[in-house]
């Protein structure tokens, strides 16, 4: 424990040097979330200009997202395997050469391609931005450090689309991966210059690594990522390539979890999920992962389908929620220092984010303004401050040593995962709710009823009176009461998952009865070691 707490010690870092590596650490956590949600706003004129079909641009997403996950418990490892200095150095390289390639992209596959290494790069910045940032700081200090993360993790979710959307809109497409290739390159100078890697012990041999367990985990994680990113689309289990590779994750799951109990080398310490703590943590990390990303989908959506915003408008209108969760974090560093327990923060986050969406619940219709937003998504954003960095303090509260940064890796995780179930089951539920108020909408338009004729007769007149004939007139108000029947039974579906996704985080306030109290005061990411 002694040598733990030296190198720990050896690890802090004051004054000026502290300040530049939270800055490196916070950009490169902020460079690879941006990057998750910027492309989605580009992807019609990627289709334009790259001759793409929407399934294949969908890939542009997908290839990145399953990237991520591949990589994200693979970290710790690699880590210890090339030093983190070395190895988050090659990440930042990695992914800026990967930018600059995905923008000069000649066609839909290369690109693509090109995504899918840039996700590789981008899975490692995060945990082991994470686990740098938290070493900087003094162990009584820590909360803070996972604060200042966690400012970069919340707020790039949002920046993405408004940032993609003045990007596309004033420039074009390949700008929004040009954008990371200086910040990547200021990164990569001051990662070099001022992070430094604690000591590890032997590397393995390549004899010795678990080349196993690295082929299962690639397989099952990217198979059930592209089941839950295409799921909806291909139609589920009526596709055979989904139900394949549905299979293809639940036996590769099996394997891979024999293989790391069995290996002496496992390339993910399971063994860590012992810890109770980290168990509970890591449900909540993904239900936390469920709402951010799943709230997050459906907003821009709503605004942009519905009411008829711009791609930048939709994205603005998410920034003053962000900046009220930046404004949390330093607050609720603060509040864990003090020795607030996190499972309180907890409860009281979960509570605002159900209050949260019964507020959508309640002003979502087909012409509401910005102010039934703002508020709404303000109480989103204390909620989100009052959940992220809690639950991640909590997850690792009891673990010491190398497994705190093992930990870690699990909650990234976790998170990811927790979003890409969210917008898979979000957008089938969205599909399907839509279809059932749409069939009831339209038994309760009886063309026999007095006022239903009286809305056709008059929506018929107004077309007339454009110098339409009298039947291309009714059937252009027969036209624009079906799409007004559709636009109503969209809005009762995104209403029904607001009410859910509410249902689900009260749900989940009990969990924190289970928590155990951490011997030592909050210490996240003590070490990767």
């Amino acid at each position: 424990m002694k040598k733990v707490q030296a190198i720990d010690d050896d690890l802090v870092e004051y004054g000026y040097r502290r300040v530049i590596i939270t800055i490196t650490a916070v950009l490169c956590a902020l460079l690879e979330i941006v990057d998750t949600t910027i492309v989605n706003v580009a992807l019609t004129d990627m289709r334009g200009s790259l001759g793409a079909t929407l399934t294949d641009v969908a890939w542009v997403i997908t290839a990145y997202a399953i990237a991520n996950v591949i990589v994200i418990p693979m970290t710790s490892w690699l880590s210890q395997q090339f030093g983190r200095r070395n190895y988050f150095v090659a990440s930042i390289i990695l992914f800026t050469v990967c930018s600059f390639l995905c923008g000069n992209a000649t066609n839909i596959w290369e690109l693509v391609a090109f995504r899918f290494v840039q996700g590789i790069g981008g899975g490692a910045l995060l945990v082991t931005a994470q686990t740098i940032i938290t070493e900087s700081y003094p162990v009584a200090k820590r909360g803070m450090a996972q604060a200042i993360y966690g400012m970069g993790v919340i707020v790039g979710p949002t920046l993405g689309p408004p940032l993609g959307g003045y990007l596309v809109d004033h420039y074009s497409w390949p700008y929004i991966f040009y954008i990371n290739i200086p910040l990547g390159i200021i990164a990569t100078i001051l990662a070099i210059s001022f992070v430094r890697s604690p000591k590890y012990g032997e590397k393995l041999k390549s004899n010795q690594v678990d080349w196993w367990g690295i082929a299962l985990l690639a397989t099952f994680i990217g198979s059930l990522q592209f089941v839950l990113e295409h799921g909806q689309q291909d139609d589920w289990f009526n596709d055979s390539l989904i139900t394949s590779l549905s299979v293809v994750t639940i036996f590769g799951l099996i394997l891979f979890i024999w293989r790391e109990l069995t290996y002496k080398h496992p390339i993910v310490n399971l063994s860590v999920l012992k810890d109770g703590n980290l168990r509970i943590g890591t449900v909540m990390c993904f239900i936390l992962g469920f709402g951010l990303y799943g709230s997050t989908l459906i907003i821009p959506i709503y605004t942009q389908a519905i009411l008829g915003w711009t791609a930048t408008d939709a994205g603005l209108l998410l920034i003053p929620g962000s900046i009220t969760t930046a404004m949390m974090m330093p607050i609720v560093g603060t509040l864990i220092q003090k020795g607030v327990p996190q499972g309180y923060m907890v409860a009281v986050g979960f509570l605002i984010f159900f209050f949260f969406t019964f507020m959508m619940y309640n002003n979502m219709t087909p012409d509401t303004g910005v102010e039934h937003l703002f508020w709404p998504l303000i109480l989103r954003g204390i909620g989100l401050g009052l959940l992220f960095v809690p639950i991640t303090t909590l997850s690792l509260s009891t673990l010491k040593g190398k497994h705190i940064g093992e930990g870690a890796a699990f909650t990234g995780m976790m998170r990811q995962l927790g979003g890409s179930f969210g917008i898979a089951i979000i957008t089938t539920f969205i599909t399907r709710f839509t279809q059932e108020h749409r069939v009831d909408l339209i038994a309760n338009l009886d063309p026999s009823k007095y006022q239903v004729q009286q809305r056709i007769l008059g929506m018929q007149r107004n077309f007339m009176s454009k110098g339409f004939s009298s039947n291309e007139s009714l059937q252009k108000a027969y036209q624009a009461l079906d799409y007004s029947v559709l636009k109503q039974s969209t809005v009762l579906s995104y209403m029904d998952i607001f009410l859910y996704l509410g249902i689900l985080f009260l749900c989940c306030i009990p969990i924190i009865l289970f928590i155990k109290k951490g011997k030592n005061k909050v210490n996240p990411a003590d070490a990767m070691h």
